[in-house]
C-alpha cells in the first residue's frame, strides 16, 4: 500500500509532488534543497551551509515518516558544481558516519530555486 508522507519539518513540495511515500517497508523521499522550511527560502552561506539544510531536511522529512538516517540504504546527491564535491562529501560523512548507504553524486547545469545542492534518500525499515 502506498502512503503520502507529509511534514512540516520539511520545506512543502514546490511542484506536483509528494514530500515522500512510503510503500511497504520502503520510504522514497522527493530531494530535498536548502530551503528553510520555516521561511521557504535557501539557506545563505554557500555550499557548507546549504549541504548541511538539506541534509537536515532529508532527517527530519526521515523523521516524520518514522524513519532514522541510519535506515537509508541509497541516496543521489545532485550538485550544480563538483568542484564542491569534497565540501559535500565531508557533512554527508557527518550524518550518515559508519555503514553509510550506496550514493550516487552527479553534477547537474542548475536546480531548483538556484540551489547548489540537491539530496534524495530512500530508506527501508525491513
Amino acid at each position: 500500500m502506498k502512503k503520502i508522507i507529509v511534514t512540516d519539518k520539511a520545506p512543502s513540495a514546490i511542484g506536483p509532488y509528494s514530500q515522500a511515500i512510503q510503500a511497504g517497508d520502503f520510504l522514497f523521499a522527493s530531494g530535498q534543497i536548502p530551503i528553510d522550511p520555516a521561511t521557504g527560502q535557501v539557506v545563505p552561506g554557500g555550499i557548507e551551509a546549504e549541504a548541511r539544510r538539506a541534509l537536515e531536511n532529508v532527517k527530519n522529512l526521515l523523521d516524520g515518516a518514522g524513519f532514522t538516517m541510519q535506515q537509508v540504504v541509497k541516496t543521489t546527491v545532485f550538485a550544480a558544481s563538483m568542484d564542491d564535491f569534497a565540501v559535500v562529501n565531508g557533512i554527508y560523512a557527518e550524518y550518515f558516519g559508519e555503514n553509510p548507504p550506496a550514493r550516487s553524486f552527479v553534477a547537474v547545469k542548475a536546480l531548483p530555486k538556484g540551489a547548489l545542492v540537491e539530496i534524495e534518500v530512500v530508506a527501508w525499515k525491513g
